[in-house]
Formats: C-alpha cells, sequence, structure tokens
C-alpha cells in the first residue's frame, strides 16, 4: 500500500470522524432548544392556570347558578396542573381543560355587566396575552421537534442518532376541535350573547319628548266670511 492511498484513508476517515462529531453537537443543541422551548410553553401553561381561579370567581359573582360550569374548570385546570409528563401527556389534559374554558366564557358573554367589570376585562386581557404567547411557543416548540425527528430518521445523520441514543420526540398538539380556528379560547366579548344563562336586562332610558310638528291638518281653517247686507 502506498503512501498516497495511505493518505487518502486517513483523509477519508478524518473527514468521517469529523462530520460524526458535528452530527452529534447538533443533535445536542437541537435537544436543548426542544428542551427550552419546552420550558416557554410551561411557563405559558403555568400562566394560564393562575388566571383560572379569579376568572372563575370573578364570573361566580354575576352567575352563580352555573355551578356545574365551575366544578368543570375547576377540575379540568387541576389534571392539568397535576398533567407534568410528556408533551403528548399534557396535551391530552389541554382537551377537557380547554373545552371547560370555553363553556365559561360562554357563560360570561351573556352578561354585560360582567363584560363591564374592570376586574374581569383585565383578566380578559391577561388571558388573552397568554394564549398569544402560548400558541406562538407552540409552534416554535413544534418546528424545532420537525426538524430534530427529520435528522434522527433520516441517513446519514441516523447512524449517529441510533449510536448514541436520540430518539424521537413528541409534538405538543391540542385537538383542532377544540383549539378553534384561531387556535385559542374565544375570549372578545364585543358582539351579543348567543349562548349561556339570558342576559341581565338593563333598565330602559326614559324618553325625551319631542316637540310637535306642525302639519297642514294641524292649522285652523279661517272663519267663513260674514252675509253680505242688504
Amino acid at each position: 500500500m502506498g503512501p498516497t492511498v495511505l493518505i487518502v484513508i486517513v483523509v477519508v476517515l478524518a473527514v468521517l470522524v469529523f462530520g460524526a462529531i458535528a452530527s452529534y453537537n447538533r443533535f445536542v443543541r437541537q435537544k436543548n432548544l426542544i428542551k427550552d422551548a419546552w420550558a416557554n410553553i410551561d411557563t405559558e401553561l403555568r400562566r394560564r392556570y393562575d388566571l383560572i381561579p379569579n376568572l372563575v370567581e370573578t364570573v361566580k359573582g354575576y352567575a352563580s347558578h352555573e355551578r356545574a360550569v365551575f366544578e368543570n374548570v375547576t377540575k379540568a385546570r387541576a389534571m392539568a396542573t397535576a398533567a407534568t409528563g410528556s408533551p403528548a401527556e399534557q396535551a391530552a389534559a389541554e382537551g377537557p381543560f380547554v373545552a371547560a374554558l370555553r363553556q365559561l366564557l360562554a357563560v360570561a358573554e351573556a352578561y354585560p355587566d360582567l363584560k363591564a367589570n374592570q376586574n374581569f376585562l383585565a383578566l380578559q386581557s391577561e388571558l388573552s396575552n397568554t394564549e398569544d404567547r402560548l400558541q406562538t411557543s407552540r409552534r416554535f416548540y413544534n418546528a424545532n421537534v420537525r426538524d430534530y425527528n427529520q435528522r434522527v430518521q433520516s441517513f446519514p445523520s441516523m447512524i449517529i442518532a441510533r449510536t448514541f441514543g436520540f430518539k424521537e420526540e413528541e409534538f405538543f398538539e391540542v385537538d383542532e376541535s377544540l383549539r378553534g380556528d384561531a387556535g385559542v379560547p374565544k375570549v372578545d366579548f364585543g358582539g351579543a350573547a348567543t349562548s349561556g344563562a339570558p342576559a341581565t336586562p338593563s333598565a330602559p332610558e326614559a324618553a325625551t319628548p319631542e316637540p310637535p310638528v306642525e302639519t297642514e291638518d294641524d292649522v285652523p281653517e279661517p272663519p267663513p266670511p260674514p252675509p253680505p247686507t242688504s
């Protein structure tokens, strides 16, 4: 075996080794990105869970008879808060929670006085902002999981993945039928109430009498002319 062949072999081996190291380091970076992205999701989920007790108490002050709705929200929140396993397990617990939250918001939508309550408006705004951040975090997390899983499944990076135990990660997806068109529970109460308990009627405003409008029929006719004298 000549020196040229040895050099070629050494160069090929060096390329393979450096390529394997680069692939391994990329897997590590991707795993850390996924971990950080999931931490962002968890932060937003915990923030939303913390808003629910105050939201329930505020709505309860106007619709105390909706006991079943409040119990469903409280129970679903407790189950979602206790779900600390994989993203798939967390997503499974999110389904009933989002459905119960929708019921609570539907009840709140039927009470005009509640929708004008300053505490409720503040909770509504914070919940809406939290939902927006949560969906942004969810998309970022799922994008990183998708890129990582593609490398785990693709050749030749799959060799490094199998050698060092890099396995596919789970997506975080809540049922589309529960997330709705916008991907979050509806928290905009600007429209008219369409469901829930009947709205509390507000006192009608006193009507201001309008001045009468004169018409031709209202103008008195002139008296008839006196009879002619002889």
